[in-house]
């Protein structure tokens, strides 16, 4: 369900069907059910009742075969008791979804939703043939300039790429939250992050379950005040703080974010591009910082690492420039951190903007045999605490803590 926080949808009112119009009203819309598109009616019932009333999908199959845009919506609650399915013509999708104005991405769905969104992600996956940035792979859903809302009860099976992306909003609770993207071939999933801030303030995450095979909950440029709470991720990367600083000459930042109370089965990672302008369009050299960031609470299960710093992303795998980002990263804590993990982890920090006042508190992880780790491969730490650093970082080890696949 989507609504204002509080309210609940209640099908026992008086329906109101598609095509007929009452204030405040409920719009029940109804599929064709014989596998044609269901959006034109859909749109048709968020013109009708998306302005203070109620907009119900029935417990059956809607087919998505073109591109929702449903922004606009002004204390509207919807109810998905149903799925919707994507189609797969990859050719339309490639060619009508919506553009996102930041790293070349695109959505399928500008809007809201609840219940169970089948984007039949094998397709892409198979298609893209392990390209991760496919130019033109949709997102599953986009809130866009949303406010005061509450999202929960969703259900996200297989994204063709990002699941859901959050941006220009603030004040939006998402909590009870599925996704599950697999892929059932030998072609990876790639790129299929779990939910996506951007320019986005106070922004709360609770009781997410995410099996993915990229970043769970990411933050990206300009969010702040973002709280992840009670929630189980797995093979990903867990919680991802940036990628941030692709575009030359743009200054950004990602602040207040707090990570609590989380079962992490791989690891949480901090991640920014370099200083150098590499790739077409170049990519790398944008600055500001990353600040006051908290992770605490949190249970390890044989993850990759413990915790992961990265100022080395380049798309085009450059070994190099790892210490060229103008990105600084300061006041950043991890307290009451316990499980197991294969490795200690890597603070590979730029030496152009070393990472400030890092500390680690209460941190009991050991490996699979109970064994403690020796100490981190650290480098341009300064006003650090707790840290045990036992050497620079090597390229090896920053390629190992990246990759996710393949885990058992």
């Amino acid at each position: 369900m989507i609504g204002k926080p509080g309210r609940h949808p209640n099908l026992a009112m008086p329906a109101v069907e598609v095509g007929t119009f009452k204030p405040l009203g409920l719009c029940i819309c109804h599929p064709t059910g014989n596998g044609e598109d269901d959006v034109p009616a859909t749109l048709d019932a968020f013109r009708q009742c998306g302005h203070g009333g109620r907009v119900a999908f029935l417990n059956e199959t809607y087919h998505i075969e073109s591109v929702m845009n449903t922004t606009g919506l002004d204390n509207c609650e919807i109810d998905l008791r149903g799925t919707l399915l994507w189609g797969i013509n990859i050719n339309y999708w490639l060619q009508n979804s919506y553009p996102i104005e930041y790293q070349n991405q695109s959505s399928a769905f500008l809007g809201h939703g609840y219940g169970t969104l089948n984007g039949n992600g094998q397709t892409w996956y198979d298609y893209s043939g392990n390209t991760s940035n496919l130019i033109g792979r949709p997102h599953v859903l986009t809130l866009w300039d949303t406010k005061d809302s509450v999202v929960e009860g969703l259900r996200f099976l297989q994204p063709p790429m990002w699941t859901t992306t959050i941006m220009h909003s603030k004040n939006v609770v998402l909590q009870d939250i599925y996704i599950n993207a697999t892929s059932n071939s030998y072609n990876k999933t790639g790129n299929t992050d779990g939910a996506t801030t951007f320019y986005s303030d106070n922004i709360t995450f609770r009781r997410f379950t995410v099996d993915d095979g990229d970043d769970c909950i990411v933050t990206k440029v300009n969010s702040t005040n973002i709280l992840i709470e009670d929630s189980k991720f797995h093979n990903g990367h867990g919680v991802a703080i940036g990628s941030i600083g692709q575009f030359a000459d743009r200054y950004e930042r990602i602040e207040n974010i707090t990570v609590q109370n989380i079962n992490f089965y791989k690891t949480g990672y901090l991640k920014t591009w370099t200083g150098q302008r590499k790739g077409i369009p170049p990519n790398g050299s944008g600055g500001r910082d990353i600040k006051n960031i908290v992770l605490r609470n949190a249970t390890l299960h044989n993850s990759r690492s413990i915790f992961a710093i990265d100022q080395c992303i380049s798309y085009i795998g450059a070994m190099d420039g790892c210490e060229t980002s103008e990105f600084q990263l300061f006041d950043i804590h991890f307290d009451s951190v316990r499980g197991t993990a294969r490795t200690a982890g890597v603070f590979q920090c730029s030496g152009v903007a070393p990472c400030m006042n890092v500390s680690l508190t209460h941190i009991d992880v050991r490996d699979k045999d109970g064994n403690a780790f020796e100490g981190y491969q650290c480098e341009n730490l300064e006003d650090a605490k707790g840290i045990s650093c036992i050497g620079p970082p090597t390229w090896n080890y920053i390629k190992y803590v990246r990759n996710h696949e393949g885990e058992d």
